[in-house]
């Protein structure tokens, strides 16, 4: 029973790591001007997309497992994308 939680705590975690990562990248990228619009619109549209896609998982009876690993998936794509 206690390794369902733990696996739960552990993706949580690297998806919190991983996401910072993709953050910081963006945000240096922007600071020194190599950001562009389409990259600043894919952040915010990524975000809402990602929400809808986690709320359809919830409603339809999908466990919060699932949002975390599809959420650490997309994250981890960025990373590779991004070259961070």
């Amino acid at each position: 029973m206690l390794l369902p939680w733990m696996k739960l705590a552990t993706d949580t975690t690297m998806l919190a790591f991983e996401a910072q990562t993709v953050i910081w990248t963006r945000l240096s990228r922007a600071a020194m001007g190599q950001g562009s619009t389409a990259e600043n619109l894919l952040m915010v549209t990524e975000k809402v997309t990602a929400f809808a896609e986690a709320a359809a998982t919830l409603a339809t009876g999908g466990s919060a497992h699932k949002v975390v690993k599809a959420y650490r998936k997309k994250v981890r794509a960025n990373v590779k994308r991004l070259k961070c």
